[in-house]
């Protein structure tokens, strides 16, 4: 029998989304019908669990997955025997302290003998610890925000995205702890066969997030002005340059990041480009 690698992913909810989406754009089929537990890849060695988050570091410390994808809140607060593996760079979000909005706060000393609510004692423990502030953690599952509005606690540490669920308890934020993102874990124990299968795995999804964050750009400009776009274009090594028809021209190819996109055409049209396409990349295999 094939050996394959057993992955688990959240069952419902914006992590679930997004952690199915990047397996199809790694070009891996597979069936997930409402309320489906398990499903096949149909092309590639791969089988799918679908879980409750909480559940998946202890999944793949046990070795009944061998890699799953979750936040990195929930890894960190389970503590589990687990390898990150690789970042995802999606379902950002942080761990915050969070005060009434009424009441005054300075600094985290303003929490030295206070309560505070959270669903991350683990994490908020350390926190504390770190800082030498001695405060009662009340451990509850759900619905943290409500607690110092019924009087549980004099402060809370929940997961924030922006803020509005705070704003609506009449709660701010006050101190960020814990930063968090979507992470594939692995057990420490996998066996060579399964290593090399998640080898190509994350080879598919580093290409597709090379691709997210460029794009490939074309343009054209008269050849007296390539050296100060080249200089603008370093690309990946160096920038293609192909002759037009039109004598004195040339077309200019390369790739740019996103993140420095609206400063590099700026700079490339005061250099002399014109007519500048951009195109999003698929795959990108650096």
């Amino acid at each position: 029998m094939e050996n394959r690698i057993r992955i688990a992913i959240q069952k419902s909810g914006r992590l679930s989304e997004d952690s199915l989406k990047l397996i199809k754009e790694c070009g891996i089929q597979f069936t997930n019908g409402t309320g489906k537990l398990k499903s096949d890849a149909d092309n590639f060695p791969a089988e799918f669990l679908f879980l409750r988050d909480d559940d998946i570091p202890g999944y793949v410390a046990d070795g009944v997955a061998d890699i799953g994808i979750v936040g990195e809140n929930v890894a960190a607060e389970k503590n589990k025997e687990i390898d990150i593996v690789h970042r995802l760079g999606f379902s950002k979000c942080r761990l915050s302290l969070a005060v009434p909005r009424l009441k005054e706060y300075s600094s985290l000393q303003d929490l030295q003998n206070s309560s505070i609510a959270t669903s991350y004692p683990r994490i908020l423990s350390n926190y504390l610890k770190e800082h030498n502030i001695q405060a009662d953690i009340h451990e509850i599952s759900g619905s943290v925000e409500i607690a110092p509005g019924i009087g549980l606690a004099d402060a809370i540490c929940d997961i924030v995205s922006s803020g509005s669920t705070l704003m609506s308890n009449g709660l701010k934020e006050v101190e960020v702890i814990f930063k968090s993102e979507a992470v594939m874990i692995s057990n420490r124990q996998l066996e060579a066969g399964k290593q090399k299968i998640l080898e190509r795995l994350l080879f598919r999804i580093k290409s597709v997030q090379a691709a997210k964050n460029n794009k490939y750009i074309l343009l054209n400009a008269p050849n007296e002005s390539i050296p100060r776009i080249i200089d603008v274009l370093p690309g990946m090594k160096s920038p293609t340059v192909v002759p037009l028809a039109m004598p004195g021209w040339s077309s200019i190819h390369s790739v740019i990041n996103e993140n420095e996109f609206w400063q590099i055409i700026e700079n490339l049209q005061e250099a002399g480009a014109q007519g500048i396409l951009v195109v999003p990349i698929e795959k990108m295999i650096i």
